[in-house]
Order: structure tokens, then sequence, then C-alpha cells
């Protein structure tokens, strides 16, 4: 949240934004005296933000701001008729999200799961690429986002291991290794917006909370001109590898340089009959802030524009993400304990 607040102060034309800017209306913590002191050290003091000592105090303004809460609290801003964007994973299974969903719809308002990646200008120069067909059809992708979380000394109440918190790597780390396979072979044109044939996904646990230390998730397109495999892992006790994406087409190699969920770089690979590397190229990305504000931008125009979902990042995806997650979790046998899950079918 911190970081992100800061993104939306950046000046837009900085990253050639022209149409749309951001301000903050106002904070919403525990206290009174929290918020203002996030208001003091974010926003230097700007007077014209207001500080709320309760969240339900904050859904209450007339005021329109996006919240990144899971289940809960997007579900009592939506129903205060808030334009909602939500933190990824934006719930814990694909029932609540339906729920959110239908709240949105009922209420009119805007809805989208925050998964920034996906409107980073580096992401999108790859997608163009990708699907352009310079490198030919994509074949196997590899994606991992790992982070070493010293799981054997942590409190069991840190959210990675804690379960009442949905710990674990799949659902903190693996929308990020998701993310990739939706937009380079899901989204595809080639695809022709067929769901994966197949699913399948294996989990260690450890045995101090029973969550997924490490989950390892294939999944299959063969249901359309697209034939691919994508190769996804997540892990809390490793640290994350470079290149953290790595695409392998007909006539070449994208390779995504970490960190996977904002990436400044990326190296292509073009090959020839025998596969051998006739021309490389280097790609970066350069811009003021930490790469958030694409997203913002996104949120803004939809809601300039009436809209009550984006179709870069449209309800359906989200949905397909927790689909893919349930199942992944399911044949991990992974559960979550009683009263987690606020919406089962």
């Amino acid at each position: 949240m911190t970081l992100h607040s800061q993104d939306l102060l950046v000046d837009p034309k900085t990253r050639d934004v022209h149409d749309v800017a951001h301000k903050i209306a106002a904070v919403g913590s525990r206290s009174v005296a929290k918020a203002q002191e996030f208001i003091d050290a974010k926003a230097k003091g700007d007077e014209t933000i207001k500080a709320y000592g309760s969240y339900d105090e904050l859904y209450a303004d007339p005021v329109s701001t996006p919240h990144t809460f899971h289940y809960a609290n997007a579900l009592d801003a939506l129903k205060a008729k808030k334009h909602v964007l939500c933190e990824k994973p934006v719930t814990c299974n694909a029932a609540e999200l339906r729920a959110l969903i239908a709240a949105a719809k009922e209420n009119g308002v805007f809805f989208m799961e925050a998964l920034w990646t996906r409107f980073q200008p580096l992401s999108l120069e790859i997608k163009r690429l990708a699907y352009s067909g310079e490198l030919g059809l994509p074949i196997a992708l590899h994606a991992d986002l790992s982070g070493d979380f010293d799981i054997e000394n942590i409190p069991m109440t840190h959210r990675i291991l804690d379960p009442m918190l949905g710990g674990g790597a799949l659902l903190d780390l693996g929308p990020y290794p998701l993310i990739w396979a939706i937009m380079l072979l899901f989204e595809h044109p080639a695809n022709e917006g067929a769901q994966p044939s197949s699913i399948a996904g294996s989990m260690l646990k450890t045995p101090r909370t029973g969550v997924d230390s490490n989950t390892a998730f294939t999944l299959t397109f063969d249901a359309a001109k697209l034939h691919a495999q994508a190769h996804l892992t997540c892990s809390t006790n490793l640290h994350a590898v470079d290149p953290g994406v790595t695409v392998r087409f007909q006539r070449g190699t994208i390779r995504v340089a970490k960190p996977i969920y904002c990436p400044r770089a990326f190296t292509v690979e073009h090959l020839n009959a025998k596969g051998e590397v006739v021309k490389r190229e280097e790609h970066t990305a350069e811009y003021v802030g930490g790469g958030w504000h694409f997203q913002a931008d996104e949120v803004a125009r939809c809601v300039r524009d009436g809209k009550t979902e984006s179709e870069q990042w449209g309800h359906g995806k989200s949905i397909l993400e927790m689909e893919i997650f349930d199942e992944v979790r399911k044949q991990g046998g992974y559960k979550f304990p009683p009263g987690v899950e606020k919406v089962t079918q």
C-alpha cells in the first residue's frame, strides 16, 4: 500500500500520460492517528486527504477510492458503491470471487484484481513481440517466483505461514508466474480463448503449519491452434532465479529478468533451423516510479468511461486464475481451516 500510494503521486506526464491523474482522497486505518501518520509520511501531510479511524468510515465517505483488501473488505466497499481495486490474489477461492463480481454488478461499480504486472510497459512489449509471429508460436513457458522467507524461524503467525491467513507459496507468490502464462499463452491469438485442457499441480508443505512451501503446476493448452505448456513454480524457501521467465518459441527465446512482478529488462534470442542463436536483442524499460501507476491509469480510465471491468484484465481472467489455484490446492491436498473461506459454492 505504501509503495502503491507513492506511485499514485508520480506526475503522469513522466510516463507520457495526459488523460488521467491520481489523487489520494482518503486513508482508512485502525485509528485516526495511524491514518494521519501515513498521510504525513507518504503524502507530505496533504491536508486535503481525509483520515479515518475505521474502514467503515472510509466506505461511507462520498469520494470513490480504490481499495486493496480481500473478500470481506472488498464486499463492504462494493456494497457502499465504491469502485474497488483489490490486491492479488483477489480472494481465497473462485466462489468468493464470483460473489464479489455479483456484488459489483448489483451495485453498478468497477471491480478489478490488482495484478499490476499486466499493465507495465515491458509486459506489453513482450506481449506484442510474442503475438507478432516473429519468433513463431510459443511452445514452452517456465516462470518462477521464489523468496526466502526464513520459514523455519519466522513466527507461525506470519502471513506466509499461517493457514488462517491463507498462507503458503501458491496464493502469495503464484499469481505472478501465472500471469505470464495467461498473458503469453491463454491470451495468445492462436489459443482462441480456450481454457487450459489440463492442470497438474504438486505441493511440498512445511511441517510447521501445513501450508505449501513449494508448489509446481503445469498448464497445457492444446484445444485450438496453440500447442503449448506452462511450467510454473513458486517457493517460500528459495531465492528468486534470474531470468525469472523463459519462453521458448519455434524460432527463438524470450528471457525476462527478475523480479518477474515488475521486470525492467528482457532478452530476445533469434534461432536458426539448427537452434543456434543468430541474433540477440536486449530490451529495457525506464520510467519514474515503481510500476504501480500503469495499473492505476487503467482503473482511472475505466471509471472515467463508466466501465465496470477492464478489457485488459477482466473478471473472466481473474476467475480463471482462481479456478486454477482451486484445482492446484485440491491436487496438493491443501484445505483451508474452517472459517477461512467465506463462500464455498
